[in-house]
């Protein structure tokens, strides 16, 4: 399959978990690729084994994304596919959130993804795709979460007006919502082995579908809604959560 065969794609986040898997699935389906991240080491490993370009990029600092842009411009003109990714989770009960969880949080996954989408309209070319990724977070309530769901309802609700002002250029604005994933981000939690083991099997008891999803699970969609196959869809918010969302209280 070929169907970005001469899109330019940017992935934030792009040196690990659905971040990487969507790289190297919208790279197999022919388009040229970018990958971007805050650790210079991650970074390069990613870019070389994926076989794309990495540029490190801190999205809490907006003149890092003005220098991405820069970068990416003077190295490809414009960019058809932006894939915001990059994001954190650091869970705290509610009574127990200081304002660095906050501002981190917010600083990333909402400040850093906005900011992405600003910075890089100038060079998105009309008709282009821009996808958000979300969280199933931002509707189910999950204890604990408080922050990290408020910051993914934040970015939905960008992500509709987005849509709505930038359908004149034809780009396209949609979000996925996954639930449960198999990535670093919980581990970078800093939750001890055994408690994220615990956590991943009750959550694949409360999922439909009894499996905890795979990075590939959300590229798969992410590759779609960046194609011309998607052409008709925008202001969308996708669930790709084995169907976890609809029936919560499953068990």
């Amino acid at each position: 399959m070929s169907s970005l065969q001469g899109k330019i794609a940017v992935v934030t986040g792009g040196n690990s978990g659905i971040g990487y898997a969507s790289a190297a699935k919208l790279k197999a389906n022919g388009a040229t690729v970018i990958i971007t991240g805050r650790s210079e080491e991650r970074v390069t490993k990613a870019a070389n084994e994926l076989g794309v370009l990495g540029i490190v990029a801190d999205v809490t600092s907006l003149s890092a994304t003005d220098n991405l842009v820069e970068k990416v411009k003077s190295l490809h003109g414009n960019v058809d596919i932006l894939f915001v990714n990059a994001g954190i989770f650091t869970p705290a009960p509610i009574g127990q959130i200081t304002e660095e969880v906050y501002d981190t949080q917010f600083g990333i996954n909402v400040k850093g993804a906005i900011f992405t989408v600003e910075k890089f309209l100038p060079i998105l070319n009309d008709g282009a795709s821009v996808i958000n990724l979300s969280s199933i977070n931002a509707y189910t309530g999950m204890p604990n979460t408080a922050i990290y769901a408020a910051t993914k309802a934040a970015l939905n609700s960008f992500t509709r007006t987005a849509a709505t002002e930038l359908a004149s250029r034809k780009i396209r604005v949609n979000a996925v919502n996954p639930g449960p994933v198999e990535t670093p981000i919980f581990a970078k939690t800093g939750m001890p082995e055994e408690q994220l083991n615990g956590f991943a099997a009750a959550m694949q008891e409360r999922i439909p579908l009894k499996r905890i999803g795979k990075p590939e699970d959300i590229a798969n969609l992410v590759a779609f809604l960046a194609s011309d196959e998607a052409s008709f869809i925008t202001g969308g918010e996708y669930n790709v959560d084995g169907g976890m969302n609809i029936n919560p209280l499953l068990s």
